[in-house]
């Protein structure tokens, strides 16, 4: 009896140690190192918060560019993936219909040109990010219903990509179009 209290003890001791101290070690690391001490980078346009930089948002709107789709509708308290193998019929009837919509808001596109990205979900259904060529399908899009020059529009992409010393060229889509509206009020 008194080997098993002992286990029991040691057992919660652990517990806490490991699954509480662990946490606080992490959180307080995270803290001191990361540049919003642990926070969320929030992003504001006109002294509003419209969004978190690492949480993608759902962009419906013909003046703004769009992200990628999201298995669980930008939720991210339920972040996760279709769990659907890209052979599942329901999922290729899924990407069809993306697809299909995607071209009618982009006629000038051919199947063949429009980016995987667009139209499949990210595993985490919350990437708040595209690649340039995600981006600059949309531009002309997005000239016409800002009425605002491609070239100027193009210009905004370029400004806003991010280049990693590694791994590919990215573009944080709520960035992007904030840059947009701030360049609106700025005419």
């Amino acid at each position: 009896m008194k080997t098993i209290l002992i286990s029991i003890k040691i057992t919660v001791a652990f517990c806490v140690i490991f699954f509480v101290g662990y946490v606080v070690v992490l959180w307080g690391f995270a803290g001191i190192v990361s540049p919003n001490h642990g926070e969320a980078e929030v992003l504001s346009l006109n002294d509003r918060v419209v969004g978190a930089a690492n949480v993608g948002q759902q962009f419906s709107d013909m003046k703004y560019f769009w992200g990628r789709p999201s298995a669980v509708d930008y939720n991210g308290g339920g972040s996760g993936g279709s769990n659907k193998a890209v052979s599942n019929p329901d999922y290729l009837k899924e990407v069809d219909m993306r697809i299909d919509k995607f071209l009618e808001f982009h006629p000038y596109l051919e199947r063949k040109d429009l980016p995987s990205e667009l139209v499949t979900a990210s595993a985490s259904g919350l990437d708040p990010h595209i690649s340039p060529l995600g981006a600059n399908v949309q531009i002309r899009r997005v000239a016409n219903t800002r009425k605002i020059d491609e070239k100027r529009i193009t210009e905004i992409v370029v400004n806003n990509t991010h280049k990693p010393l590694v791994g590919q060229p990215y573009i944080n889509v709520l960035e992007l179009n904030i840059a947009l509206d701030r360049e609106v009020m700025n005419y």
